[in-house]
């Protein structure tokens, strides 16, 4: 059984002077002393000593697959502040996802389909991101998603979702950094792509390896930068569409008329619904970032907030502009391959208004994106993993934390997938990009799923248990219903992409799908996640023969975090009352 978090820090700061020397901190030694900082450089990469893995016999165990109280307190470090996490809520996932993702979706849809496949998406997702806020502030787990899912679900499920999410971070590393490699071509650059992959892959874990507050410094500025972008694209699209151009044609909404709004009818719309959720895509990592606040009673349900704003600014108003301004018969939307800059409708907007040197502005956003989301990538799968080693549910050696706060071999692990990134520089990129984005594209819907029927399960099993909504820190806004509209939409897309996979939409531009070989395979590439989650959950079913939870069996006090509600309350009404008005307007909305 491992430590309390209190009395390993009592007796660590007690006994260190003799069994860690003076590790604690790089900054903690003299400037000229280079034999110390190289010794204390190398001490900060052993193992924390306070850290112990998970009885081997505790694993599969009727749910009691993983150490609660133990992942609670979990030695990776809590250093990211309250303007990181909200920096992630508002720009962490944007990406290809939004600024290339959305020209296949406008082609396949029609900007109307466009519209509403990413509003629906969207408040699915805000219903999702409360639930998640909820549980998270009331059980800040590391690698938060798969432990709900084993603990108020089924630990087969938990151990399916686990690694369905590791999985699809892992892959989306090299995939993202094959999308940054294309995105050079768009220069014509004589630099060779493996050149390339090779600068990005290494900044990318350069950037890990500093530790928790690197990734949260990186993402705070490549967040600021995607935002500004995003924001200087909407003012920009909105004077085009009215005529501000250089040709000075008001355009207002003639491409709704014709071509039209939908393109391939209702089937047209359902094809969006996954290009949506593969934008929408790592969201969620507010909540697997609240483990690492040091306060995510404060933080936490402010980033939430943030994400409402995120979708409807980030998304919906950039969406409805570029709706406006490409139309959906557009050749340039299909491009080379799916992750092809020139392919993004916000660069085609910007290259019919005849603006000299902005397309390449926006597409060096778009590779900046594009390595941000490699970042997350990083982030994401590597604390997921050593969350999964840490409940028994992977390999031990990959809960490896060492005395920065870092889980050193699962970021090693995360790294080795990127050198798949190397494919960019054969002549199977395209190839490649595909099949990555096959097996991730399904992911984040199991994982909003389970986040959203693990949120119904605890609510159900909080009320048998005798509690009350009022001891809960933060509280859904949508509730039980949100989570329930949320788990039923994302069904619904599952159902959608099924029917897509096997009668696929089919390309206006290019070789067409047909014969069994290409309907087989495009299949595939739509549905890939689902039978490696199928056999990842069967096995694990079948191996531990493990049970569902029962609502008066879950354990909802282990791990919880200590807090006193009734005084933070009173500290935190007293705040709120030396507010000016803007300020408390402000704060309601964000």
């Amino acid at each position: 059984m491992r430590k309390s978090p209190t009395t390993s820090a009592s007796s660590s700061r007690t006994g260190s002077d003799d069994r860690t020397g003076a590790v604690s901190s790089l900054y903690d030694v003299e400037p000229n002393n280079w034999r110390n900082a190289a010794k204390t450089a190398w001490d900060s990469f052993k193992r924390n000593p306070d850290y112990h893995i998970t009885e081997k016999g505790q694993v599969g165990a009727n749910g009691q697959v993983y150490d609660i109280e133990g992942a609670a307190a979990s030695p990776l470090a809590r250093k990211l502040k309250g303007r990181h996490l909200q920096m992630i809520a508002i720009g962490g996932s944007i990406g290809t996802g939004l600024f290339v993702g959305s020209g296949k979706a406008l082609q396949q849809g029609g900007p109307a389909s466009l519209l509403i496949a990413f509003s629906l998406i969207g408040s699915m997702l805000f219903c999702t991101v409360q639930a998640l806020g909820e549980m998270a502030v009331l059980l800040p787990v590391a690698g938060s998603f798969s432990a709900y899912s084993t603990r108020f679900l089924d630990p087969a499920w938990g151990f399916a979702m686990g690694w369905n999410y590791a999985m699809q971070w892992l892959v989306v590393l090299p995939l993202e950094i094959v999308a940054a490699a294309i995105t050079i071509k768009y220069w014509n650059s004589p630099v060779s792509s493996a050149v390339w992959v090779a600068i990005f892959l290494l900044l990318i874990i350069s950037i890990n390896l500093i530790g928790v507050r690197g990734y949260g410094e990186a993402e705070f500025v490549f967040s600021i930068i995607k935002v500004i972008a995003v924001i200087g694209f909407i003012i920009l699209g909105i004077a085009l569409n009215v005529g501000g151009g250089q040709n000075a044609d008001y355009i207002g909404g003639r491409y709704w008329a014709n071509p039209g709004a939908f393109n391939n009818g209702f089937k047209g719309l359902c094809s969006v619904f996954v290009i949506a959720a593969f934008a929408f895509a790592g969201t969620e990592l507010v909540g697997l970032a609240a483990a690492e606040t040091a306060n995510p009673r404060k933080s936490l349900p402010t980033a939430v907030k943030q994400v409402f704003w995120r979708i409807c600014l980030f998304y919906i108003v950039s969406l409805t502009l570029v709706g406006l301004l490409v139309p959906y018969t557009d050749p340039r939307l299909i491009g080379q391959s799916t992750s092809d800059a020139k392919a993004s409708p916000f660069v085609i907007a910007i290259k019919n208004a005849g603006i000299t040197g902005l397309d390449s502005v926006m597409n060096v956003v778009i590779m900046i994106s594009v390595l941000s989301v490699g970042n997350s990538a990083v982030y994401g799968s590597s604390r997921t993993l050593a969350a999964l080693a840490e409940q028994g549910q992977a390999p031990r050696w990959l809960g490896y934390i060492d005395r920065q706060g870092r889980p050193l071999k699962a970021i090693g692990v995360a790294s080795a997938v990127g050198f798949l990134a190397f494919l960019a520089a054969t002549n199977k990129d395209d190839v490649a990009f595909v099949w990555m984005q096959a097996l991730s594209g399904l992911s984040s819907i199991f994982t909003w799923g389970s986040i959203c029927l693990a949120h119904i399960r605890f609510r159900r099993a909080w009320r048998i248990q005798g509690h009350t909504l009022d001891e809960l820190a933060f509280r859904s806004q949508a509730g039980v219903v949100g989570s329930w509209i949320g788990f039923i939409f994302n069904i619904l897309v599952l159902c959608a992409q099924f029917w897509t996979g096997f009668s696929p939409v089919q390309p206006r531009y290019g070789k067409p799908i047909e014969g069994t070989a290409a309907l087989v395979e495009n299949f595939f590439q739509a549905y890939l996640a689902v039978p490696v989650v199928l056999l990842c959950y069967i096995g694990y079913k079948v191996m531990y023969r493990t049970s569902f939870m029962r609502c008066k069996d879950m354990d909802l006090k282990t791990g919880v975090r200590e807090l006193n509600l009734g005084l933070l309350l009173q500290e935190e009404a007293a705040e709120r009352a030396s507010w000016p008005k803007w300020k408390k307007t402000y704060k309601f909305l964000c």
